[in-house]
């Protein structure tokens, strides 16, 4: 299993780009959100990466981050969403938008993308919404998207141009959700309605700290009436 790619970029295309790591290119496909991020061509990235393996084709999918990553594998175990439609849920949404809509339950949110029906998109979220929890406490991203790996590359690929730097890197609060989501299990609070209670709240204040989160939840959790 190729689990993560670093190397420069050779060429870009509509819907996946072409790395050389060594002198070796690797096509990989990746959702417009993630294509959009990625730097030019010649420039050094690092990507993790899941192959699907089938009778009649190879094919490699890249992803800023581990949470993308995992909905990615998630979003193609449910019946009707292939790797296509993956890609157009995570390219509409995006991996933490992904989270919230599951969270939430928001169907609508999902059947957004480019192809998804409402059937897909109520299986979608009736069929991953206990998985939500998990994947959103990931919190992981290629912050530093040149690591160990990409600096032995660089070091033995061709010097990119003057102009170059590198990928920036990947915002929004994950780790505060993912931290907020941990809080509330440690009080007591199960899985679905915790994550529910974040996702509603990293919405209501995107970019908010991890104490911030955690009181909005509690609010949201908090017995009405």
């Amino acid at each position: 299993m190729i689990g993560k790619i670093a190397g420069r970029i050779d060429y870009r295309a509509e819907d996946h780009v072409l790395i050389d790591v060594r002198g070796v290119g690797y096509l990989v496909y990746c959702s417009d959100r993630t294509l959009a991020a990625l730097p030019p061509a010649g420039e050094a990235v690092a990507l993790y990466t899941d192959l699907l393996v089938r009778e009649d084709i190879l094919q490699l999918f890249g992803f800023l981050t581990l949470v993308e990553k995992e909905w990615h594998r998630l979003l193609m175990s449910v019946q009707g969403v292939g790797a296509k439609a993956s890609l157009a849920i995570l390219g509409t949404l995006g991996a933490e938008g992904v989270s919230r809509a599951i969270a939430l339950g928001d169907w609508n949110a999902v059947k957004a993308a480019r192809g998804i029906g409402p059937k897909t998109a109520q299986r979608v979220v009736n069929e991953l919404k206990d998985k939500a929890p998990g994947i959103m406490a990931l919190g992981g991203t290629m912050a530093a998207a040149l690591g160990e790996d990409a600096a032995d590359v660089i070091e033995d690929a061709p010097a990119a141009p003057a102009t170059s730097r590198p990928a920036p890197a990947p915002r929004g609060n994950a780790a505060a959700q993912s931290e907020a989501l941990s809080a509330l299990a440690n009080l007591g609070y199960a899985p679905g309605e915790a994550a529910g209670a974040v996702a509603q709240a990293a919405d209501d204040a995107p970019g908010a700290d991890t104490a911030t989160l955690i009181r909005a939840a509690l609010k949201l959790l908090a017995p009405k009436g």
